[in-house]
């Protein structure tokens, strides 16, 4: 609490005026401006999701790759500043821009959720990769709950057409099990159908890996070769982070391992490059869209690498 002068010394302790409506949250419940317009974004997915839902923010977080904000949402977010880092926001240069509502999450900002609360109007989603929930979340905050009703629809109405076409392409063999793979510098990180990437593979009807089980965790981390055959799946989804090279060499030093070469997808030739933006990073309605976009692209219609 000991930043609490400074916000006071800026004179950003809010006092809600106006007509305002209760939105609960993972934190609580809130009182929020019944058409707030000047919004502070602290996670990706809720940049992303403002920003489907009509609403530009006046301030959000950096992104985590292609910074200082994704190429995807760069047009729309002109002008708009960035206030740090996700996991570290700063609370002084918030309270000068005014906000009137502030979307956060329990993850990043939960420590310092009084004193967000102290700027403005505060909501935190649960998760910062359940996009739907989010949705709906940002989407009653801002008072524009048909809007995020429209968009869920729309995004069902997809994955059942795009379901449909896998059912189509792959008959008796459907429905293929998967992996998504995020090659590090240092290590593999696999993610389940926990994830943002993985539970929209879960709405196709993927399978996750048999060997993997049921962890209850969005991903795991393997830094052994030894343990390549627990990734063994009909169908790789492949990440490669951009840090220099570094990825990229132990993709390499991974693919061109004996063991890599005996998985199914690999004897298959079901080994496909994704977007790490789109499948991991960005965490939103738009992105997940996106993503679709691209495993028609990649998966439906092209050749795998």
């Amino acid at each position: 609490m000991k930043r609490l002068p400074v916000l006071f010394a800026l004179g950003v302790l809010h006092n809600p005026a106006g007509a305002t409506h209760a939105v609960t949250h993972a934190l609580g419940q809130t009182m929020v401006p019944d058409a707030p317009a000047r919004i502070v974004t602290l996670f990706q997915g809720a940049t992303d999701i403002t920003l489907a839902l009509g609403v530009k923010p006046v301030a959000t977080v950096e992104s985590w790759a292609e910074k200082p904000t994704y190429h995807y949402l760069r047009n729309q977010l002109q002008n708009v500043p960035v206030i740090g880092l996700e996991t570290q926001p700063s609370l002084e240069d918030m309270a000068r821009l005014k906000p009137d509502l502030i979307i956060g999450s329990t993850f990043r900002n939960e420590r310092v959720y009084d004193l967000l609360s102290y700027i403005a109007p505060t909501v935190a989603a649960r998760e910062i990769f359940a996009f739907k929930e989010n949705v709906r979340l940002i989407g009653a905050a801002l008072g524009r709950q048909d809007r995020a009703t429209a968009l869920l629809e729309q995004f069902d109405q997809r994955i059942a057409k795009t379901r449909s076409l896998l059912e189509d392409k792959f008959r008796a063999r459907w429905p293929l099990s998967a992996a998504i793979l995020d090659f590090r510098s240092d290590h593999v990180r696999v993610y389940l159908t926990d994830s943002f990437a993985g539970s929209i593979l879960s709405e196709l009807q993927f399978r996750q890996p048999a060997k993997l089980g049921q962890s209850g965790w969005p991903l795991m981390k393997l830094t052994s070769k030894e343990s390549m055959p627990v990734l063994d799946a009909d169908v790789f989804f492949v990440m490669l982070r951009d840090d220099n090279g570094a990825a990229r060499r132990n993709y390499e030093d991974w693919s061109g391992h004996p063991l890599w070469q005996q998985l199914a997808a690999v004897k298959r030739h079901q080994v496909y490059r994704v977007d790490p933006v789109a499948w991991s990073l960005a965490g939103g309605i738009i992105s997940a869209n996106q993503m679709l976009d691209e495993l028609g692209q990649r998966f439906l219609r092209a050749e795998a690498e």
